[in-house]
């Protein structure tokens, strides 16, 4: 982390965290590709994506708008814009190229017909001037879509105590340095504050039991792992209590054992097109 954090990416960008991007993207793409898809991207489109990092929601983009369409990609760390361009050019992918900037106040010399996001708006210390920000890019009828979390909706039916542990863990440690873990229901209200027009909205969910693969077991511990220094550091919970290691394992134990059903958080799509 930084003092300045602006919207800094705070889990920072090493090669674990790289890979676990890679694993919760194909936990989620599906629901970010359906939200691009009812947000009206289309073949042919010039995009605008904020806060790429590894490239996964640019990539997504560049699939529905086709060779026809560019994804301009768009970060503040040159580590993970490095790995997005590595990836970019292993997919053989033309339309997509990546810079390093903040989109916000970037003076780009094109308008967008389409501005995405993805986990971009949480990490703002002040998200409604951000999306203002990077709306100046788009076009006359152009759509802007987001796809934040909201941590409100994880929740595990009958109880698994340290699936519901990690995750208010997970939640109190955003709080404690300035994160939102609550941004996805937040999306509307930030969305008419930045002046654009009310947003339509959805949201989706991980769930399964314990031997499922596709849970939002995978994600939590992945992401309660990375976050366990911080958390320590925060005063949150000790990384010995915690248990990164063996995390996984015990909650997929405990889910199992009482037949239990794991939620995992909101994700929440919204978007709006500017008149």
């Amino acid at each position: 982390m930084t003092s300045e954090r602006h919207y800094e990416y705070e889990l920072g960008h090493s090669e674990r965290e790289l890979r676990r991007l890679a694993r919760q993207a194909a936990l989620v793409d599906p629901m970010t590709r359906d939200y691009l898809r009812r947000a009206g991207l289309r073949a042919g489109m010039h995009v605008l994506d904020v806060g790429s990092g590894a490239g996964d929601v640019a990539f997504l983009a560049a699939d529905i708008v086709g060779p026809s369409g560019l994804v301009i990609g768009s970060d503040r760390s040159a580590v993970a814009l490095e790995a997005a361009r590595a990836r970019a050019a292993q997919r053989g992918l033309e339309n997509v190229i990546f810079h390093q900037c903040d989109p916000a106040t970037f003076a780009f010399d094109v308008s967008f017909d389409a501005i995405v996001g993805r986990y971009v708006l949480m990490f703002s210390p002040d998200p409604v001037e951000m999306l203002r920000g990077v709306a100046r890019h788009l076009g006359p009828g152009g759509v802007i879509v987001f796809h934040e979390v909201d941590w409100t909706g994880a929740a595990s039916f009958p109880s698994v105590p340290t699936y519901d542990n990690c995750f208010r863990c997970i939640a109190e440690t955003f709080r404690r340095v300035g994160t939102n873990p609550n941004m996805g229901l937040q999306l509307h209200s930030t969305f008419v504050k930045a002046g654009l027009p009310a947003p339509s909205m959805a949201v989706s969910a991980l769930a399964g039991g314990g031997s499922d693969s596709l849970s939002g077991i995978d994600l939590i511990s992945d992401l309660a792992a990375t976050m366990a220094p911080v958390m320590e550091q925060m005063g949150v919970i000790a990384t010995s209590e915690l248990g990164p290691e063996t995390l996984q394992d015990r909650i997929r134990a405990e889910a199992s054992a009482n037949a239990s059903v794991v939620v995992g958080r909101y994700e929440v799509g919204a978007w709006s097109r500017r008149i």
